[in-house]
């Protein structure tokens, strides 16, 4: 395989595409010295501040007063999304976004309160590319995290296993390697974990069940830390976070030698996340065949990868929302603790026509008819409001701006337009698209048309 398409490959799994500005950069680097440009541009962390304060209607003495400061709660949740997904688009960390996704969705976790989303994220992003315990400790003592799974109900004498379940099956080792009496003598552990009303995590020793318990075949007097260093010691652990890598970051049909190998360095690492991550851009096997172009790209993926590739400013942001909605992928707001599935689930008739239709729309600045997937939170809002309030007109213009003028410059002089089409799209070229390249009439039309193809949703 060239220097070009590996590189393009690497952009693609480790960032959100390659761009012809960042080709000129890389293109005489090796795959490692590549892989080590992409770590130091994400050495800065960059939080986000959107949400400035943690606020609560409890305090509202009206209805009138509740409603208003819920209405600023739910901008709140729209600017956090616009944020996130802005940062994505335009910054240089992106492969420290693009984990952060990754643990935004293992993890998965819905907040009405937007103030613990941000704080929620930003400990993904902080820890994106760190020590998986560190990370896995300060996301399970969240008040976004202890609220969704029931924590700060979680009471001696009165014990809820819902956090203790999830911990083990969906954030550490996975099905078949515990028992229902290890959940039930977990949760005892997590007993008092909860947070206070400034939103801060509170051991609160009072609710904590301080007796002898028996997990994983130990018995002592543990604490929430104790089960999670537990469940850490188990290689499960480590195998069971890097299948999930590997489906979101080589191919959907898991390898198991090569999950072995990474579960060996992640683990002797103590769960140290870059190790992994470089054992993978740098191994052969990442560059072979069958794990180039065939991943779909998560609705995110696309959206981000096409504000990136073509520098899209979008004058009217709401419509980025429903972007997320239409094609069925929401920041902040998965479908369950299981969070998204991904792989062939993110595509069905309607889903594509819209990921086909979505570019041209955006690069021609035109106007598109939305009807996709309504988020059921955003149903309660419009059945709440008064009807002369509802908008039933869903023809919303884009307002979108791409720099062509940017994407135009970067592209060296006398680069055929077949080199064009190899950069914008993971899989070979068809007789059909060489066809398409062929007639092309200008670098701007080919452009489009490229990413109108089915192909195009690969990676």
């Amino acid at each position: 395989m060239d220097g070009m398409k590996k590189i393009a490959h690497l952009f693609a799994r480790a960032g959100f595409g390659l761009r012809f500005a960042d080709l000129q950069q890389m293109q005489h680097l090796s795959v490692k010295q590549t892989t080590d440009q992409l770590f130091k541009a994400s050495e800065e962390i960059k939080q986000l501040n959107v949400v400035a304060t943690n606020s609560s209607y409890k305090d509202a003495d009206d209805a009138l007063t509740k409603k208003m400061f819920l209405q600023q709660q739910r901008q709140l949740e729209k600017d956090l999304n616009i944020a996130w997904l802005t940062q994505m688009s335009s910054g240089d960390s992106q492969l420290r976004e693009k984990m952060t996704l990754f643990w935004h969705n293992h993890f998965a976790c819905r907040t009405q309160n937007p103030w613990y989303a941000q704080q929620l994220n930003n400990i993904h992003r902080e820890h994106a590319l760190g020590n998986f315990r560190t990370m896995l400790l300060q996301v399970s003592q969240t008040p976004a995290m202890l609220q969704f799974l029931n924590n700060q109900q979680n009471k001696k004498g009165h014990p809820n296993e819902n956090f203790a379940r999830e911990l083990m099956e969906l954030f550490t080792i996975g099905r078949g390697n515990y028992t229902e009496q290890d959940i039930k003598e977990s949760a005892r552990a997590f007993t008092g974990w909860g947070f206070n009303n400034n939103g801060e995590f509170a051991e609160r020793k009072f609710l904590h069940d301080a007796g002898p318990k028996t997990f994983m075949g130990k018995s002592g007097n543990f604490t929430g830390a104790d089960i999670i260093d537990t469940l850490l010691q188990k290689k499960e652990t480590a195998n069971f976070i890097c299948i999930k890598l590997y489906k979101y970051l080589v191919n959907d049909i898991p390898d198991a030698k090569h999950i072995n190998t990474m579960a060996d360095v992640f683990y002797n690492s103590n769960y140290e996340i870059t190790p992994v991550l470089k054992l993978i851009f740098t191994a052969d096997w990442f560059y072979a065949d069958k794990n180039i172009g065939n991943l779909i790209k998560s609705p995110v993926d696309f959206i981000v990868g096409l504000s990136r590739q073509f520098y899209v400013d979008y004058k009217n942001p709401d419509v980025l929302l429903q972007f997320q909605r239409t094609l069925g992928q929401v920041l902040f707001n998965p479908p369950n603790v299981a969070g998204w599935p991904g792989g062939k689930s993110w595509i069905d008739s309607s889903s594509l026509m819209y990921r086909i239709k979505i570019p041209s729309t955006v690069l021609n600045d035109g106007i598109i008819d939305f009807k996709g997937k309504t988020d059921p939170e955003d149903e309660a809002v419009l059945a709440a409001m008064p009807t002369t309030n509802v908008r039933k007109d869903v023809n919303t213009p884009v307002q979108s701006q791409p720099n062509w003028d940017r994407f135009l410059a970067a592209i060296p002089p006398g680069t055929s337009k077949t080199a064009i089409a190899r950069l914008l799209l993971a899989t070979p070229l068809s007789n059909n698209l060489i066809q398409m390249v062929n007639r092309a009439i200008s670098i701007k039309a080919l452009a489009i048309e490229l990413v109108s193809t089915p192909e195009y949703q690969l990676c």
